[in-house]
């Protein structure tokens, strides 16, 4: 999976190990691929990824945030990077 935020297949809200999706933190085309190169993605359990309450879902909006907001960090540790640096990359900040 090649993951800077997750090391075991196991949802990352819930640590459940059935039925996991794998999830781009930062979706949509150019962010998907950049997520999937520089190792932003996690495991999620159906229920966390697409229900109600998951990233995709009617009522996940804080999941999202709060995911985001831990890649950002992630991100900018272990690339030795800076905010602004972040920002260059995917258009915004989430800290």
């Amino acid at each position: 999976m090649n993951s800077i935020l997750q090391d075991k297949k196991e949802c990352f809200k819930c640590k459940g190990i059935n039925n996991l999706e794998l999830h781009h933190i930062f979706f949509g085309n150019a962010n998907r691929k950049l997520s999937e190169r520089e190792g932003l993605k996690v495991y999620l359990c159906v229920e966390h990824h697409r229900g109600n309450y998951g990233v995709h879902g009617r009522y996940g909006k804080d999941l999202n945030i709060y995911l985001k907001r831990i890649a950002q960090k992630r991100w900018q540790e272990y690339y030795h990077k800076t905010k602004e640096d972040f920002i260059k990359e995917y258009g915004k900040s989430y800290i």
